[in-house]
């Protein structure tokens, strides 16, 4: 075990990988020399050399289009994209091509490739670099959507997103990089793709979160705990597949919901969750799922970010509206 954060954990997961398999290599924009914009990957050119940690032009489309034909080669390539925002650029390439190599070729072509980028709001980062965008990858179909909130899932769920012979994106948490230690096996392990955790027990209203939202929704919990109200907090960690039995295992139990996102309200992901929970747990329900989310507006620039950003205040809002009914 070592104590790692977020960041550190993500990095351990990239060189296990890379030692376990000649075939895995990294790719992106300042990701060797400079050890990535954020030192995910730090260390890793000097151990594996320019062969497999590779410095690539500022160019997403490239950085895409390159990994996808790796993939379907037969290696398992990494791609950084340095801020997820960037990720427009290669939209067309992740989201006609990767996403489509198995069911275009029946089955005969798979893309082992995964997409790493940082997300989120927190960091006063400048316009594009903090947008959420979730809701686009998960709207995709043969796509893998992967998004963890603590350095023991950053490292399983990367190392098993490494392992799938399907496209996976994933999301890394840029508050989250360096919040705070947890205590992390050493070598190789796997959390697997498409399973939510409890990590937080309650009984009268479960908040459904990802990411850095969910060390948001541990605080609202605290906050109402102090009062008395016990709050279940669910941790997707997988945004596609959705664990849609844990989802609806957990709002049966407490026939309250309230889902947490960073990105704009309309459309957003929690949308498709209350969709689900209407389908399956309707007849659990005592009051309407509650949401909250960013604000139907670009992520606005670093002086404006408090303003935009759920905040456990709001969530202890919304779980106080419910609990109304």
């Amino acid at each position: 075990m070592a104590s790692l954060n977020l960041l550190e954990a993500i990095n351990d997961a990239l060189g296990v990988a890379m030692a376990g398999d000649d075939r895995v290599l990294l790719m992106g924009e300042d990701v060797g020399r400079n050890g990535g914009v954020f030192r995910a990957s730090n260390g890793l050119l000097d151990r594996f050399g320019a062969d497999r940690v590779i410095d690539t032009p500022l160019a997403e489309a490239g950085i895409m289009g390159t990994a996808i034909g790796l993939a379907t080669y037969g290696l398992r390539p990494i791609a950084e994209i340095q801020f997820l925002g960037f990720s427009y650029q290669a939209f067309a390439q992740l989201l006609l091509q990767a996403s489509r190599m198995r069911w275009r070729s029946a089955g005969r072509f798979t893309c082992p490739l995964v997409v790493r980028a940082p997300f989120g709001i927190g960091v006063k980062a400048p316009e594009s670099h903090s947008d959420a965008l979730e809701a686009h990858f998960v709207h995709t179909p043969g796509l893998k959507v992967v998004a963890p909130a603590t350095p023991y899932d950053a490292k399983g769920l990367l190392l098993a997103a490494i392992e799938d012979p399907d496209p996976v994106v994933y999301l890394e948490p840029l508050r989250g990089y360096r919040l705070g230690r947890a205590q992390v096996p050493d070598g190789s392990y796997t959390v697997p793709l498409g399973k939510a955790t409890v990590v937080r027990q309650g009984t009268q209203v479960t908040v459904i979160a990802w990411s850095a939202m969910v060390g948001t929704s541990l605080a609202a919990a605290d906050i109402l705990e102090a009062d008395g109200v016990s709050v279940e907090v669910l941790d997707l960690r997988t945004l596609s597949p959705l664990d849609v039995d844990a989802i609806v295992g957990s709002v049966q139990k407490t026939g309250r919901a309230v889902v947490v996102h960073e990105a704009a309200r309309t459309a957003g992901l929690g949308a498709e969750i209350i969709a689900i929970i209407n389908d399956h747990a309707l007849l659990w329900l005592e009051a309407p799922v509650a949401r909250v989310t960013g604000y139907d507006v670009p992520i606005p620039q670093p002086m404006l970010e408090d303003a935009y950003i759920p905040t456990p205040e709001r969530i202890v809002r919304a779980v106080r509206a419910t609990l109304s009914f």
